[in-house]
This record gives structure tokens, C-alpha cells and sequence, in this order.
């Protein structure tokens, strides 16, 4: 028996790919972000809990040194974790731009594999942190033309996910729920679509969900709907007991990648016995 190939795992029956974003192959399909830990240590503890092998880092807002004067990356192994920069906190396309260049120039000098690529963030607002479909789809535009691989963050509109994948992205990013917001995988129909629409003419573009998760079963329910990947950052960061969360998501993402392609029963409306009827002696008041 073959053994799916995710960090952790035990024998399945089914090799698992790996996750292919552009030029890039990950084993875990899990991204994990590396902002809002309590330190440093619980951090790169969560990161190895988590079995992943690509950590995004927020090039305009991510503090290389924390209050104690250590550095980010030195908690960070970057033999083992490929970093993906994102231009979290930008609120227009020029800036996002920007960012996104200044974390390729970061990344070359730390002769990291991530360089050639990029997380788009590009938010419409500070309360809701809902991305500006136009200025975010400008934005696809103009880093595809300089080079940059893009995963693009974006709402759950069909519509727009079609659109960043005709401008280029590498991989469509589709919020399961608001930023931080921890309620899950608000409109799986629309999560549905998305995956129906971008896969129509090629079955290996990568969907990542992003944004939204609160715990281990909205990334299952993510990866049972189609998936291919999940990125989240708060949900182990803020959990209580981050390490162990972190742990949790690590088996979520095998046991959801795992059901979906094993391929779930139908849904029906009334039961099915589970042993047959033929040759039992039954009778009924009717």
C-alpha cells in the first residue's frame, strides 16, 4: 500500500500529491502565517506542530524584531520552510505593488525559494478587511507583468475568481469568512462554484482557501468541498492552546483531503439500512 505523502501521516491506500502552485510543490496543503503569536518560540513550535512547509510573512506589517529585540527569521528555519510574503495591510494596488517588490529583493537576499512569488492583499477597507476587487485585480495584473507568481486573495464571488485567474494568478485565494473572524466556511456554495468554474478547463489550478478559519473542522469542510490547499493564521495564533491547534490542523487537512477524494455517500432523504433485507422474516403493520 502506498502512503499519502503530507508530513505525519499513516498509511492510506491513496498517494497524495503534493500541492503544485505555479512552479512551486508543497507537501503539506496547509500554509500557516506567522503574525499574532504571544512569542517568537510559540510561533516556530506552532509551525513545526502544524507540518507545514511553506509560512507566509506580511512584508509591510510583520515586525522582524519583537519586543525583545530578537529577530522573525531567526525563529524561522528557512532549510525547511519556503516563505511566501504577502502585502497584508495595503489599500491600493500601487502599494501593493511595491510591497510585493520589496519582499522579492528580502527573499533574494536570504537565497529563499519564495522569491518569485507573492501573496496580494489589496483591502478595501479597515473594518470589514475585504479586498477591493478592482484595485486587487489591477494590482494581479501589474505583478504578473513584472514576474511574480500570485496568489490572490479575493472574496467569494465566482465572478472575480475567474477574472484574477484570466489576469494570471497562479492560484485563486477565495475567503472562507471575513479576515480573523474565525466563523468558518460561511458560503460553500459560492466555494463550490469558484472550484467548478476555475477547474472547468484544468483540474490541477490551485484553490486555496484563506481567511475565516476558526478550527480544525472549517478546514476539513474546506478540503471536503474541493480545495486544494488552506491558509490561516489567526486560528492558531489566538487558540488557547496554539501548539496543540496548530497540531489539530495538521490532521484536519489529512483527514479532509482524504475524504474528499476517497468520495463521500449521497445525501438522502430517507434511510438506507446498512444490512440487507433480503431473506429476513419481517412484518409490518400494513
Amino acid at each position: 500500500m502506498s502512503s499519502i505523502s503530507t508530513p505525519g501521516s499513516e498509511s492510506t491506500g491513496q498517494a497524495e500529491p503534493r500541492l503544485k502552485i505555479g512552479s512551486h510543490s508543497l507537501a503539506s496543503r496547509l500554509i500557516v502565517g506567522t503574525g499574532k503569536y504571544d512569542t517568537l518560540q510559540l510561533m516556530k513550535e506552532s509551525l513545526e506542530a502544524s507540518g507545514t512547509d511553506c509560512v507566509t510573512v506580511a512584508v509591510r506589517r510583520e515586525k522582524l524584531y519583537d519586543r525583545e529585540g530578537k529577530n522573525l527569521l531567526d525563529y524561522i528555519d528557512l532549510q525547511r520552510y519556503t516563505l511566501l510574503p504577502n502585502t497584508a495591510g495595503c489599500y491600493n494596488a500601487t502599494d501593493a505593488v511595491r510591497v510585493a517588490r520589496l519582499g522579492r529583493e528580502i527573499l533574494r537576499s536570504l537565497e529563499n525559494p519564495g522569491a518569485d512569488w507573492v501573496k496580494l492583499e489589496v483591502l478595501g477597507d479597515s473594518k470589514t478587511l475585504l479586498p477591493d476587487p478592482l484595485a486587487t485585480l489591477e494590482a494581479c495584473k501589474r505583478l504578473v507583468d513584472d514576474g511574480f507568481q500570485v496568489l490572490c486573495y479575493t472574496s467569494d464571488d465566482p465572478i472575480m475568481a475567474v477574472r484574477l485567474k484570466a489576469a494570471g494568478a497562479a492560484s485563486v485565494m477565495p475567503a472562507g469568512s471575513p479576515i480573523g473572524s474565525g466563523q468558518g466556511i460561511l458560503n460553500p456554495n459560492n466555494l463550490r462554484i469558484i472550484l467548478e468554474y476555475l477547474k472547468s478547463d484544468d483540474p490541477n489550478y490551485p484553490v486555496i482557501v484563506d481567511a475565516g478559519v476558526g478550527t480544525a473542522s472549517d478546514v476539513s469542510i474546506a478540503f471536503e468541498l474541493g480545495a486544494d490547499g488552506v491558509l490561516l493564521n489567526t486560528a492558531i495564533a489566538h487558540a488557547r492552546d496554539p501548539v496543540s491547534m496548530a497540531s489539530a490542523m495538521k490532521h484536519a487537512t489529512m483527514a479532509g483531503r482524504l475524504a474528499y477524494r476517497s468520495g463521500r455517500i449521497p445525501r438522502r432523504l430517507y434511510a438506507t439500512a446498512s444490512s440487507p433485507e433480503e431473506g429476513l422474516i419481517t412484518s409490518r403493520p400494513w
